[in-house]
């Protein structure tokens, strides 16, 4: 048998020992973030481990998340694992666990992993996007889904903005204060700005993100995007490496999660990008790779 950190899933199963994955959406309007909180305190993490406990007979499962997102925000491609000694298939692991869920959350997909496989660490990229509703009236059917915003935004403006942040920068200037990351500097491999009527769509994906970093590159697009800024306000702030130079963090309920990528070995499954209300959207909905299996 090979080395216990680089066992494969079958190596693994033949010692009682299962890593599983899964992938997970959830909307964040009524839970305080991924994380566990103290007792009372709703949270993604708890309602799922609860409810994959109830699957495993009782068992505890204890879970690790690509992306801790935080309270009011959402995710359509949100991947977490365990390790188990309860069997069960990767069938029942999913309807198992949904038969348990509230309607807010759903395991989407699982999937038998090698030992070495973190949903965290073995990340290598993660995908947001900010979700914007322009309109002189506020959309009551949608109001935790997106961000709600009644200035006329100039999209030109706002891409022209953007492309400051593609590449490897010190975003210190983007991150909150109690951000816990051992670095301010980040790579952001794209970002891009999809206008579909009144929906305008920041779609991001970095190596990773400091705490809050894409809700407060959206308030610095929007302020541009109304023309209370000139264009180039970005990259100032960008260089500055101060937080308050960058005006207000926008709001999260427009936040949604939308993929983790990982090394091709791993092979996990891949569904559209979300949220699902953009489905009908063809260059925002666009298959994030195969399809679901």
């Amino acid at each position: 048998m090979s080395d216990v950190r680089t066992s494969t899933a079958a190596e693994m199963a033949a010692v009682g020992i299962y890593k599983i994955a899964l992938g997970v959406e959830y909307r964040g309007a009524r839970y305080r973030g991924f994380q566990r909180q103290r007792d009372g305190v709703p949270s993604i993490q708890a309602s799922l481990e609860k409810a994959l406990s109830k699957v495993a007979g009782g068992a505890p499962v204890t879970l690790s998340c690509a992306g801790r997102t935080d309270a009011l925000v959402h995710a359509s491609g949100q991947v977490v694992h365990f390790d188990t000694r309860v069997e069960r298939s990767m069938h029942a692991w999913v309807m198992g666990a949904n038969m348990n869920l509230p309607g807010d959350i759903s395991v989407t997909w699982a999937k038998a992993m090698p030992r070495h496989f973190d949903a965290r660490f073995c990340a290598m990229a993660r995908r947001y996007r900010y979700v914007i509703y322009n309109d002189q009236i506020r959309p009551a059917h949608m109001a935790e889904e997106v961000t709600w915003n009644h200035r006329p935004l100039d999209v030109e403006r706002m891409r022209e903005a953007a492309q400051v942040f593609i590449g490897t920068h010190d975003f210190s200037a983007f991150r909150a204060r109690q951000c816990q990351a051992k670095s301010p500097i980040k790579t952001v491999h794209h970002l891009e700005l999809l206008q579909h009527g009144r929906f305008i769509v920041l779609d991001i994906r970095a190596n990773a993100f400091l705490h809050h970093m894409v809700r407060n590159i959206a308030g610095v697009l929007m302020t541009i995007g109304a023309g209370e800024r000139p264009v180039a306000w970005a990259g100032e702030v960008l260089k500055t490496g101060v937080r308050r130079t960058g005006g207000v963090t926008a709001h999260p309920y427009g936040l949604y999660l939308v993929q983790v990528d990982y090394p091709a070995e791993f092979d996990l499954p891949q569904r559209y990008l979300g949220p699902h209300f953009l489905s009908g959207l063809e260059d925002v909905a666009a298959p994030a790779g195969r399809p679901a299996q």
